[in-house]
């Protein structure tokens, strides 16, 4: 997956957000586009040379908070809340993620998150298993099972060890809840949705220090006004760009034993999270950000044209694709281009309905192929792709090259002008124009729109054989 380069090479690449593989287009190549965005330069062929860069302040995406909170707490304790749409920059919510702010509806669901996990965690049902003590009483304030139980969380959950005044604080706060509430549980609950609420959480905050001489900086230490990122958001830098969740403890332990900065401490940990089940985690969400999965939440269909919609086939044809990408990258090592290509399918039986291809297994999911007849290749011609980028009731050549040209080339179209009217080629009854090449013929003669339609028509027009499900035309 990442070649053996120097792993001083591979750490600096990674933090002035490049890293490469230099035979092919492996999965470092896709990955580096989640600290990168979209470049147009020719990444098969570079090798830049590490440069410094800002720090930056990221808000937790929703699938980084679920993850984080899945790591420390367990996959049995539920995150109830719907949070808000993310900002996209540079073709991903990655990116825009330093750039978003959060609004007061946004602490609401924040705070109805961090209620839903702290209720959980303080329950009956799971106290034994999650407070590392039991308290004297549970009418009466317990402050070194308080102090524990502050100790343990804040670390996973700030990403760093707490000061002493943060434990204090929380501990108080354990304190004040149990006085108003009347229960010890109910006080660590008031304190640990505190910790989730605070923006060393909700924030991936990232802290610097003064370079010092390491084999891993030798060349950065020397330049005037430059300072390094301390360990811990080292750590944190390397653990959501490779796992997508929180640094876990052995990690925490590298970056306080100071192993980071060296390249043998570096080369472990890398290695060590490469060969960790998270990183599949890690793809899976970088991959659902680059293919706009978030659009599939608004995504509607008239059920009279195409009544095998239903969100079964949403759900579905988003795990297919997300298959398809994990076997060919991870499990097999492929090239990255071999997703554009690639005949692998794994379908269920909703799936195989749009396709029109026989599923045997009723439930679950069966790897196969599709047919050489069936005129299907690689990712793009998933329903994935194929009908969250088209209308309703009909297909768009339109809307399918702006996303192949913004998703898969990383170039920009920019925005249609304010005054066109769009009512006479989107009319599919307009008797002047019946066919959809005719309608489109109009983007290509009116010159305020040709500059555009022009490099998104004739793209989209290569998978006009697909209705705006995805089915294909017969």
């Amino acid at each position: 997956m990442v070649t053996k380069q120097s792993h001083a090479q591979r750490w600096n690449w990674l933090f002035s957000g490049v890293m490469v593989k230099k035979s092919g287009l492996g999965l470092a190549s896709g990955l580096l586009l989640g600290l990168t965005g979209c470049d147009s330069s020719d990444i098969a062929n570079q090798e830049p040379e590490p440069v410094g860069g800002p720090t930056v302040m990221r808000q937790l995406s929703e699938s980084q908070y679920r993850a984080t909170v899945a790591d420390i707490f367990g996959t049995e304790i539920p995150v109830v809340a719907r949070f808000g749409k993310g900002l996209r920059a540079e073709g991903l919510l990655a990116v825009g993620s330093s750039e978003a702010g959060i609004s007061a509806i946004s602490i609401e669901q924040y705070d109805a998150a961090a209620r839903s996990v702290a209720t959980a965690v303080v329950s009956e049902a799971k106290r034994s298993q999650l407070v590392p003590c039991t308290p004297h009483s549970e009418s009466q304030f317990d402050a070194e099972c308080a102090s524990l139980f502050v100790q343990q969380y804040g670390p996973p959950l700030f990403r760093r060890p707490l000061t002493d005044h943060e434990v204090a604080r929380f501990v108080g706060a354990a304190r004040t809840g149990q006085e108003h509430l009347g229960s010890f549980y109910e006080g660590l609950k008031y304190a640990l949705s505190g910790m989730m609420l605070a923006p060393d959480f909700l924030l991936r905050i990232e802290h610097t220090e003064p370079p010092q001489q390491t084999e891993i900086n030798s060349s950065t230490a020397e330049t005037a006004g430059v300072v390094q990122l301390d360990a811990f958001s080292k750590a944190t830098r390397l653990s959501y760009f490779l796992t997508n969740s929180t640094p876990d403890t052995e990690l925490l332990r590298a970056a306080a034993a100071g192993e980071l900065n060296t390249e043998a401490g570096l080369e472990q940990q890398v290695d060590r999270l490469l060969q960790s089940p998270h990183f599949e985690q890690a793809v899976r969400a970088f991959f659902e950000d680059m293919l706009q999965f978030d659009l599939f939440a608004d995504l509607a269909k008239d059920p009279l044209i195409y009544p095998a919609f239903n969100s079964e086939v949403v759900t579905d044809s988003q795990e297919q694709t997300l298959r398809t990408i994990t076997d060919l990258l991870i499990t097999q090592n492929a090239d990255y281009r071999d997703l554009f290509t690639t005949r692998e399918a794994y379908l269920t039986r909703a799936l195989g309905g749009v396709y029109r291809l026989p599923v045997p297994t009723r439930h679950g999911w069966e790897k196969t192929e599709f047919p050489v007849e069936s005129n299907r290749a690689g990712i793009q011609s998933h329903i994935s792709f194929l009908a969250l980028h088209a209308h309703p009731g009909r297909s768009s050549p339109t809307l399918r090259g702006l996303a192949a040209r913004d998703i898969f080339l990383c170039q920009d179209v920019p925005d249609p002008p304010a005054n066109v009217n769009f009512s006479i080629v989107q009319d599919p009854s307009n008797a002047s124009m019946p066919t959809a090449r005719e309608r489109l013929q109009a983007h290509r003669t009116e010159p305020s729109c040709a500059g555009c339609h022009k490099i998104m028509d004739p793209l989209g027009l290569t998978l006009e054989n697909f209705d705006g499900l995805g089915t294909y035309r017969t």
